[in-house]
């Protein structure tokens, strides 16, 4: 019978845990190392909703990209929502681990899946000597329209935020999550289109300035198409327990 520990030994060889950032928080973060578990829900986020999910379709592990506890806390209790959900998960003997900056850097991982939706091809990793999180890779030469819809169309995405570097698309580097900061290195790197999430004002500012067609294609919808492979590897390495993708978990952001 397949144990918490087992998952987690696995996690690290598609994730390993010494790729995370520093300030990150990744591994066993609710539950017992040595719990037997029969059922997996895999989600990209610990949000309340995900857990009553598990439970309601008995699941004894979830796993996500995200972590279930990120700050330091100084206590668990239901006055918050991650207190709630970290009570309600041990009050039901189920666990949760998660795969954060380590997936998202790994091969395979959230970036190279994020540069597959998006039918990139020749794909490389920028910086690979800093196991580095940004992918760059190439379409078809198009104007700028045409991949916006691409990018909205492959990602499910509600709306998109861009600035328009008065350029058309062909080689383009995507950051899943908040990869603005990459900017100057993005640019640097020849690219003239840069896809990733959680953009500051100045940024789209600084991307005109720098020729760089910026879009954010939002945190949720650049990450969410891990949870889909994570579920298959996690199927086929663990024949025996049952793996499901959460129906629950969607993008916490709304457009009017």
């Amino acid at each position: 019978m397949a144990k918490v520990c087992d998952v987690l030994a696995f996690l690290d060889t598609i994730a390993p845990t010494d790729l995370k950032m520093d300030w990150d928080n990744v591994g066993l973060l609710c539950g017992r190392r040595e719990a037997q578990i029969h059922k997996i829900l895999v989600a990209l986020d610990p949000f309340e909703d995900v857990c009553r999910e598990a439970a309601q379709v008995g699941a004894d592990l979830i796993v996500t990209h995200h972590p279930l506890i990120f700050s330091p806390l100084k206590a668990v209790t239901a006055d918050d929502a991650v207190g709630r959900s970290i009570l309600f998960l041990a009050a039901r003997g189920i666990s949760a681990v998660n795969a954060h900056t380590n997936l998202d850097r790994a091969p395979g991982g959230v970036n190279d899946r994020l540069a597959q939706a998006l039918g990139l091809e020749d794909v490389q990793t920028l910086d690979p000597a800093g196991a580095a999180l940004i992918r760059t890779g190439k379409v078809y030469p198009q104007p700028l329209d045409t991949f916006l819809a691409t990018v909205k169309d492959k990602l499910g995405c509600k709306g998109l935020r861009f600035a328009d570097g008065s350029r058309p698309v062909h080689q383009v580097a995507v950051g899943g999550g908040a990869c603005a900061s990459a900017l100057a290195e993005v640019a640097a790197a020849g690219c003239d289109t840069f896809v990733t999430a959680d953009v500051k004002y100045n940024q789209f500012q600084d991307a005109r300035d720098l020729h760089l067609n910026l879009i954010d294609a939002g945190h949720f919808p650049t990450e969410a198409p891990i949870v889909a492979v994570l579920a298959q590897k996690l199927a086929e390495a663990f024949p025996s327990v049952a793996v499901q993708a959460s129906q629950t978990n969607r993008d916490c952001i709304h457009f009017f």
